[in-house]
């Protein structure tokens, strides 16, 4: 039966129309993603009324085109202008532009395009393979374990620091408390309004998004006249503006693991509720720069980090469907309305959704499968159109950049406030890159303060046993994680001439074993026994070995 509902997927998304519809999905994806403010929900929502009139299986295939083509199209203007085009591109802008910057934009674009193109094919893959498997995961999750995520999540903040530990911590914890302007989510209650009416539902995320990364990265682009005559990059050899896809291909596959681990992460996030592309992006590039042989060349140009994040938000989306499907729960925003135009459509997604309409749930993997080619195959011929951008004299390029921006917000909501929160930001952030506040952090804490603050609400409102963060699997791991990645920065900068070092990994896989145990069945406990057995070997070995001249 298997083979003949891929069959039939394969046949109705061949057909000419399907195909075309995809492609156009695609098209407008990229340029929706491209133009900062211009999200891909914006643009799933906006195709949705012409769908009405098609099939279920063109009118999804058609929104998938727009989902991949947007996932794709942020990292254009990531790249060449240091403002993530999506929310899903904000660590691919560490990298990337001063890639871009360094003279090398060809490389930068080309490394992201086909990284998010074998994170999305992986994750196609998984998600065809393990839809049912991986769909539990988010059922077990409660929420204590989301919140044990956020925390983990948040400790990312030691890694983005960089050298300036307080600075980057300041900047944390300034992005967090921008998060709590507005009405409380539990209860309504309005804080830090001032009276102020506008203030009452807090700041919108991509007006501060914009303006701390776009407004104020342009501020200081045109601050004296001989940069802000000058073009973006600074080289402007021809050669330079040549997407070097070989290149890229060779350097992705030479960093093979970190694109699995990437695509992993990116899956296994997507399957949780909520937590989406933008939290994905992040944790992946804070792994690759753990995993580095040499983080400190994270933040310059290294494609490493652009690796990580465009791998993992890609792939995102597929574990984001894999719980749309096997669950009927939005995994994401864009999911939820996928959702309704199924719904629409008479189709409600359930667990037995594979069983009820397999050619439908086959042909929404295989158009997720598809649509990637079809973007590679769109950005292989207007790539080197947009690289073109960075022969562009500064001055000029700021303002036309400056007014898609402030469309962009405006659009969002279709109030004048956003733009004059796109303002107030974009001088706090100039000001804090001049006295050398790193801006990642503060971007961390408003996009998942408010995420922490509603599960933490959650938790308290269901019960006041706090033992129960230490219990609960998930949450114990994922608190595990969080302690050690507190301490990871320093075990790196150590690593190799510290005796202490020698048992950190081992204690961390020891400590992870544990909660692997408790979550029961079959495989997961057996996974957490080898895991235990495999650090105390590790540990073994490594005191064996030792580190000379270490204390």
């Amino acid at each position: 039966m298997l083979p003949d509902h891929l069959f039939a997927a394969a046949a109705s998304l061949f057909e000419w129309k399907t195909f075309l519809l995809m492609f156009v999905g695609v098209s407008a994806g990229i340029l929706a993603g491209a133009i900062p403010g211009f999200t891909i929900v914006m643009g799933v929502v906006l195709v949705l009324p012409f769908t009405f009139g098609l099939s279920p299986i063109e009118g999804l295939a058609t929104m998938m085109g727009v989902l991949v083509g947007g996932l794709s199209g942020g990292l254009i203007s990531g790249i060449l202008t240091g403002i993530p085009g999506t929310p899903s591109s904000v660590a691919t802008t560490f990298d990337g532009f001063p890639m871009a910057r360094s003279g090398r934009p060809g490389l930068a674009l080309g490394i992201g395009v086909w990284s998010s193109f074998f994170g999305g094919v992986i994750g196609a893959i998984l998600l065809a393979i393990l839809a049912p498997q991986l769909s539990r995961i988010g059922l077990e999750f409660q929420p204590w374990d989301f919140f044990a995520l956020i925390v983990f999540a948040l400790t990312i903040t030691v890694s983005l620091a960089g050298k300036n530990m307080i600075k980057g911590c300041i900047s944390g914890l300034l992005g967090l408390l921008v998060a709590t302007v507005g009405q409380d989510a539990i209860n309504g209650v309005e804080r830090f309004t001032f009276g102020m009416g506008q203030l009452a539902g807090g700041f919108a995320f991509l007006p501060v998004l914009i303006g701390l990364f776009a407004f104020s990265q342009l501020l200081g682009d045109v601050r004296d006249r001989e940069k802000a005559r000058a073009p973006m990059t600074q080289s402007v050899d021809p050669k330079a503006l040549v997407i070097e896809h070989a290149r890229a291909i060779v350097t992705i596959l030479r960093d093979g693991v970190n694109l699995v681990r990437s695509s992993v992460i990116g899956v296994f996030i997507g399957v949780l509720p909520a937590a989406g592309t933008t939290v994905s992006n992040i944790i992946a590039y804070d792994q690759a720069k753990k995993a580095s042989r040499t983080p400190e060349t994270f933040g310059t140009g290294n494609p490493q980090g652009i690796v990580a994040s465009e791998a993992a938000n890609n792939a995102t989306m597929a574990g984001a469907l894999i719980t749309m499907m096997a669950l009927g729960i939005p995994g994401d925003t864009v999911t939820a309305v996928m959702i309704g135009a199924l719904m629409i459509h008479n189709v409600v997604p359930s667990p037995t959704f594979f069983l009820e309409a397999p050619v439908l749930a086959y042909s929404i993997i295989g158009s997720f499968f598809v649509c990637h080619f079809i973007m590679l195959f769109i950005q292989a011929f207007c790539l080197r159109g947009f690289v073109r951008v960075t022969r562009v004299a500064m001055y000029r390029l700021v303002a036309v950049v400056l007014v898609y921006c402030a469309i962009g917000v405006f659009a969002l909501n279709n109030i004048v406030s956003d733009l004059w929160v796109l303002f107030g930001f974009g001088v706090l952030g100039f000001a804090m890159r001049s006295f050398g506040f790193p801006l990642a952090p503060m971007i961390l804490g408003v996009v998942l303060g408010p995420i922490g603050e509603l599960y933490l609400a959650r938790c308290l409102s269901l019960s006041s046993d706090l033992t129960l963060f230490v219990t609960r699997p998930w949450s114990l791991f994922f608190v595990i994680l969080a302690v050690f990645s507190i301490a990871f920065p320093w075990y790196q900068a150590s690593r190799g001439r510290r005796r202490w070092t020698l048992v950190f990994m081992p204690a961390l896989g020891v400590c992870l074993s544990l909660p692997l145990v408790m979550m029961g069945g079959d495989v997961r406990p057996l996974i957490g026994s080898g895991l235990f057995l495999l650090s105390l070997f590790a540990l073994w070995r490594n005191l064996r070995g030792g580190v000379p001249g270490s204390i």
